[in-house]
C-alpha cells in the first residue's frame, strides 16, 4: 500500500505591508491554480502564529512518487515562474516533500 505524501511550500513574506495582498493572491489565484495543475483533491494553507510572515501551503498527493514527480513537471515550472514574476525577491520560498507515516482519525 502506498503512503500519501504532501508537498510543503514555505514562504517568508518579508514586508508586513504585503501580508494581506499575498494572502488574497494565494487564496484566490495561486492555490486554486496549483490544485488544478497538480491534479490533486486536497490542499490547505496556514499562517504561522509564531512568525507572522511565514506562510505554509500543503498539497496532498496519493503517493510520494507523485509528489516527487511534480517537482520536475511543466505544471510546477509554470507556477514557479508566475510566482517569481508576481513576488520577486519580496517572498522567499522553499519546497519539501513529506511522506505521511501516520494519520490519526
Amino acid at each position: 500500500m502506498q503512503s500519501p505524501a504532501c508537498m510543503l511550500v514555505r514562504a517568508e513574506v518579508r514586508d508586513e505591508a504585503d501580508y494581506k495582498l499575498f494572502d488574497a493572491w494565494y487564496q484566490n489565484k495561486h492555490m486554486p491554480e496549483a490544485k488544478e495543475a497538480f491534479g490533486i483533491e486536497r490542499a490547505w494553507r496556514c499562517w504561522s502564529s509564531i512568525n507572522p510572515g511565514v506562510h505554509h501551503a500543503y498539497y496532498e498527493f496519493a503517493s510520494e512518487a507523485e509528489a516527487v514527480a511534480i517537482l520536475e513537471s511543466d505544471a510546477i515550472k509554470a507556477l514557479i515562474a508566475e510566482f517569481s514574476e508576481t513576488w520577486g525577491e519580496r517572498v522567499h520560498r522553499t519546497r519539501e516533500i513529506l511522506k505521511v507515516v501516520q494519520r490519526v482519525e
